[in-house]
């Protein structure tokens, strides 16, 4: 996939809002351009334990698809990587 150069500022991503927006800049996420190439599970850890937290799985689906169209993927609604979530997290486990 092609990075996708438009967005300049993370709340333009599709599913990024002003809370979210701040959980990524509590892990050094600033700019739309931070998220290429960054895994979205480890993104959720790292919020995680600077949160010193278990924060809403829902958060990490959101990390996926803000990565994911910032990688060149469709704008999808966050549940639609739901169930991703669940088969890696659950192959984890």
């Amino acid at each position: 996939m092609m990075p996708r150069p438009n967005p300049k500022t993370l709340q333009q991503i599709p599913n990024i809002g002003k809370a979210i927006e701040k959980s990524l800049n509590l892990i050094g996420i600033n700019s739309p351009q931070q998220l290429i190439n960054n895994d979205p599970y480890n993104m959720y850890y790292e919020l995680c334990d600077t949160k010193n937290e278990k924060v809403d799985p829902c958060v990490l689906d959101v990390f996926i698809s803000a990565v994911r169209y910032m990688e060149g993927g469709p704008a999808k609604k966050w549940w639609e990587f739901t169930g991703e979530r669940k088969r890696i997290l659950g192959a984890k486990h």
